[in-house]
């Protein structure tokens, strides 16, 4: 469901002329005549903003982070190229925000394009922000049900702990990760090594599919809805375990 942020960034963003959008990395990017200018990123690895990553011009980044630092940061990955990150939950006005989705644009955009540009139009800022469970998913009923069956299945493993990567949370034996939950664009999924001989039969069942970055490595994904099996997952729990774990929490394993 569109939240209200959400209509809002694409109001600022699609009236621009040209400008579409897409998903990149689940995050709804914006761009002209395939150039991006904008990216919309919600608690990216877990730093709790709702911002816009924003294609600035030379100068920008600089002036702005060191006036506001508040409103303004680096982003990750695009930062180093001078892109400019924009907290749209820190009470900046959307006449402000237009004004510097404009600027990005117009540094990416043909100059005969850009030339067409008439007045900003005026944008109506959400009515709210986004709840704590639209920030992260994992504090929603379903994110806390899946958080406790993850943690009664991984932690009665011998030397297992909960930790948190990109944002998301992971099991962990010793330091090795053998289990991990999230929710992407398609929804509540859990991860466990199967191993690569045994991905392309699983996903067959088309509650499986293979994660993006470490699915090479073996990793099998679960989606995991209110019909999720928790059998199921302490199975796949289990042998994940028993791939990363070392020998003394082998023997020392009960089940």
């Amino acid at each position: 469901m569109e939240t209200g942020i959400q209509r809002a960034v694409r109001d600022v963003c699609l009236w621009l002329p040209e400008a579409e959008e897409f998903l990149s990395h689940g995050s709804p990017n914006f761009r002209v005549r395939g150039k991006t200018f904008a990216t919309y990123v919600v608690n990216h690895h877990g730093d709790g903003r709702v911002a816009l990553w924003l294609n600035a011009a030379p100068g920008a980044q600089e002036s702005w982070v060191g006036a506001d630092p508040d409103r303004f940061f680096v982003p990750p990955y695009v930062g180093g190229r001078g892109w400019l990150g924009v907290r749209l939950d820190k009470g900046l006005s959307w006449k402000h925000i237009a004004a510097l989705v404009r600027e990005s644009y117009e540094k990416v955009a043909p100059a005969a394009l850009a030339s067409t540009l008439g007045k900003t139009p005026p944008v109506t800022g959400p009515a709210r922000m986004l709840s704590e469970s639209e920030l992260d998913p994992m504090q929603s009923g379903r994110g806390r049900a899946l958080m406790k069956i993850m943690r009664t299945i991984c932690l009665r493993f011998p030397e297992t702990q909960e930790a948190v990567q990109f944002g998301f949370p992971v099991w962990q034996a010793g330091k090795k990760t053998f289990a991990w939950a999230r929710c992407d664009e398609r929804g509540f999924c859990l991860g466990f090594w199967v191993g690569v001989e045994r991905q392309q039969l699983m996903t067959l069942d088309s509650r499986f599919r293979i994660p993006p970055y470490m699915g090479h490595n073996g990793w099998i994904a679960l989606d995991a809805g209110d019909d999720c099996d928790a059998g199921e997952v302490a199975v796949l729990a289990l042998q994940s375990y028993r791939h990363f774990a070392l020998q003394r929490m082998l023997r020392n394993l009960s089940v």
